[in-house]
């Protein structure tokens, strides 16, 4: 069995803004897990953080991940931006999504996080299902 949770998350849009709606799917082993959320008015990358941030809610003990995002934006921002955004105070609130980037990196220090970045629409099975899972959130709860 393997020693480390996989993680597949993906965010979408109907417009952008508009709303959105985020999904991930959890592999430890032969155990898979879906989830996904909706908001009435969002971006792409609030969705795409959003997704992971809701992930690694999910996680309730200290355990090695393996993160799989199609955000160049979210795998940037968490692997390259973030140390100097903090090094420089979050530069006083005025970076874009800054409330979810902070989450991100609170949640993110309880894990030991491999980040990986997928080519998104490219036939990987489970980006696929995380943005079937993030598209259908969309579809099921926004009204016209």
């Amino acid at each position: 069995m393997q020693n480390f949770l996989v993680i597949y998350c993906d965010g979408a849009c109907s417009g952008n803004p508009g709303p959105g709606g985020w999904g991930a799917v959890l592999i430890w082993g032969d155990s898979i897990k879906e989830i996904s959320g909706y908001e009435n008015t969002s971006t792409n990358n609030r969705m795409e953080l959003t997704a992971a941030i809701e992930a690694l809610k999910q996680v309730s003990r200290p355990v090695k991940i393996k993160i799989y995002t199609d955000s160049t934006y979210v795998m940037r921002g968490i692997t390259d931006w973030i140390s100097t955004w903090k090094r420089n105070k979050w530069n006083g609130g005025k970076i874009k999504n800054v409330d979810l980037w902070q989450k991100l990196d609170d949640i993110s220090q309880k894990f030991i996080i491999e980040w990986n970045w997928v080519r998104g629409h490219s036939g990987d099975k489970y980006n696929e299902i995380a943005d079937k899972l993030a598209r259908q959130a969309i579809e099921t709860n926004y009204k016209k």
